[in-house]
């Protein structure tokens, strides 16, 4: 299994941070491997949320199955992955003197015929360095708003 953190502090206010990761449709917009995401469910936020997300990691493509198991208003979201790649996520805001500390951490198993936990020992500091990345991203964004 993949165990994976990554925590950036924002300068931003974090209602405008809580916003952004709580709209679930704009995330394709500042996650680097995600290709396009779509929902499959009528619900766009909260727990019971889905959603299929094309992932691109460098030459590897995915289909991952998403669903919201948890929702902790203006604090944190947690998803479970159905997909190839398996596991939980939780994206966290939390206020930080004056900024926003954002937390993202994953448990991803990967398929026995991809390598599984050899495959999961090379992908987390590839996989870490794409989700920094994300949060800057996502800083910059709010940057600009």
């Amino acid at each position: 299994m993949a165990r994976i953190r990554v925590i950036r502090d924002m300068p931003i206010r974090h209602d405008m941070v809580w916003e952004a990761l709580a709209d679930l449709g704009s995330h394709a917009e500042w996650m680097k491997d995600a290709e396009s995401l779509e929902f499959t469910t009528e619900k766009r936020r909260g727990i019971g949320t889905a959603m299929r997300v094309a992932t691109r990691v460098g030459p590897f493509r995915t289909m991952d199955v998403l669903e919201v198991t948890g929702w902790e208003e203006g604090e944190s979201i947690d998803v479970v992955h159905r997909g190839l790649v398996t596991g939980t996520g939780t994206l966290a805001a939390t206020r930080s003197n004056g900024s926003t500390r954002v937390s993202w951490a994953e448990n991803l198993r990967f398929p026995w015929w991809l390598g599984g936990p050899v495959t999961a020992i090379l992908a987390k500091p590839v996989l870490a360095a794409i989700w920094r990345g994300n949060l800057e991203r996502l800083e910059e964004s709010l940057n600009y708003r």
